[in-house]
């Protein structure tokens, strides 16, 4: 089986969450004797950052059209490449862009589409993929029978790791229909920060147990202290505290951290539906009977306004 991984890019750089997709195309690669290829669109600066992730070869498109990220252009390039070098199995990470491409790309391959996800394969009984659905308040056990197959993963699906590949970078061009690039992009607002919530290790979310929008540096003080994006829940962009953008929830941004803190947050299931897939929740509240502690890892029942800033202290005091 041949595995093909698409590399999407953010300031020139290979995202984290592509290179967890190259880690799980390398383990797809292995149980079947195949070959893994990567490809990547427009300027990326670490391409050769691909091999030490098992990359064999690397597909670069200079196609400066493709900085309009059309799905419908971006799905047949992929399915150029793969059909091209006789892939099996096309890897994504999930992203807003891969989440409009992925059903074009299993038509255009004739291939099974598996979405959201969590882990590695089981090959007890064929090929399992286990997915989050339900926004993430449940999980499907899918068997792909297909020999094709397209499958989007989230974050933290599997734990990155070094495997080194040959890291060949060589020039490739689509063959593209007329349908390509038939969406025109009038105009684009990029959200703004130190750390953006899609790609954030580290997350510090606050709700209105932070009673308005002038005690906020509590929550941006612990973000700088630990290199972390910051997000609210919904009633603080809607009381517009907070720019959209940070909403975190079903309606909003859908994050998988190593760490997320909600300070002040209750724990609507409209909010834990968007941090379902946190690996380590703490939460921050003196409500202890606040929803937020049943999917917590660790609590801690106190006054924001106590506790932030000294365990902010704290974590300066250590570094």
């Amino acid at each position: 089986m041949s595995v093909l991984v698409f590399l999407e890019s953010a300031d020139s750089q290979i995202k984290k969450s592509s290179i967890e997709a190259l880690v799980y195309g390398k383990h797809l690669a292995s149980q079947s004797g195949g070959s893994l290829l990567a490809l990547a669109v427009g300027d990326v600066s670490n391409l050769s950052e691909a091999a030490t992730y098992g990359a064999e070869k690397v597909l670069h498109i200079t196609d400066a059209r493709f900085s309009q990220t059309d799905a419908q252009a971006y799905a047949e390039a992929i399915a150029d490449a793969a059909n091209q070098n006789s892939v099996n199995t096309v890897v994504l990470a999930k992203s807003s862009l891969t989440d409009s491409l992925t059903a074009k790309l299993a038509s255009l391959t004739q291939a099974a589409a598996a979405t959201n996800v969590v882990s590695l394969p089981d090959y007890t009984n064929g090929f399992t993929v286990k997915r989050s659905i339900f926004t993430g308040k449940a999980f499907e056990l899918l068997n792909i029978t297909s020999a094709k197959k397209v499958i989007s993963i989230k974050k933290n699906a599997v734990e990155v790791s070094p495997s080194a590949g040959a890291g060949e970078v060589v020039a490739f061009a689509p063959t593209l229909s007329s349908k390509a690039f038939s969406i025109k992009n009038i105009s684009s607002e990029k959200a703004t920060g130190e750390v953006l919530l899609s790609d954030a290790e580290i997350v510090v979310s606050g709700g209105r147990g932070l009673k308005g929008p002038e005690n906020w540096s509590l929550i941006t003080d612990l973000a700088k202290v630990l290199g972390a994006a910051t997000g609210c829940s919904k009633p603080v962009s809607d009381l517009h505290w907070r720019p959209h953008h940070e909403h975190v929830g079903q309606t909003g941004i859908k994050v998988s951290p190593n760490l997320y803190i909600a300070i002040g947050i209750s724990g609507a299931i409209q909010h834990v539906a968007g941090i379902s897939s946190s690996k380590v929740i703490v939460a921050i509240n003196k409500d202890a009977d606040a929803p937020i502690f049943k999917v917590a890892t660790y609590g801690i029942v106190g006054d924001a306004f106590e506790v932030v800033p000294k365990l902010t202290a704290a974590l300066k005091a250590a570094q």
